[in-house]
């Protein structure tokens, strides 16, 4: 398969020593187990797809991978797919704004000439019952605010 993509340097001050991310372009036609299966062969902490958007609101789409599972939402990749889709030439209606649309909704990313910055989206709420592993991940953000 031959995919352009682009390895992204998030949140750094200087050259490999910030979160890496791919971020692979014109991911439309690829299907959830290819973007799963790219992730897993990249062997970073996470990946994005970026697409075509399906909401008028928003300049682009993108799809997040770790390398178990899609994500709806998450801060570097949210930042690094944004840097990756203006480095090819994306241009939003309004320069100081990039409406981003993944899984949870639409993100509004602030751009300015030193930085792009996001406010987060609200909480995706899941149905306890519906996923076993909801408690697991309570349990840990539970832990990881008791130890801040």
């Amino acid at each position: 398969m031959n995919r352009p993509f682009q390895l992204v340097d998030v949140f750094n001050d200087g050259a490999f020593t910030g979160n890496p991310l791919a971020v692979v372009f014109d991911a439309d036609d690829l299907t959830t187990s290819a973007m799963q299966t790219m992730t897993r062969w990249l062997n970073l902490s996470e990946t994005a797809f970026l697409l075509r958007t399906s909401s008028p609101k928003a300049d682009y789409r993108v799809r997040i991978f770790t390398l178990d599972r899609e994500m709806p939402f998450a801060g570097h990749p949210t930042l690094g797919s944004c840097h990756a889709w203006l480095s090819i030439g994306g241009q939003s209606a309004d320069p100081s704004e990039i409406v981003q649309e993944c899984g949870a909704g639409l993100v509004a990313i602030r751009r300015t000439a030193e930085l792009l910055s996001f406010s987060a989206p609200p909480l995706i709420r899941a149905d306890r019952s519906m996923n076993p592993s909801w408690s697991k991940l309570q349990h840990f953000c539970e832990s990881a605010a008791r130890t801040s």
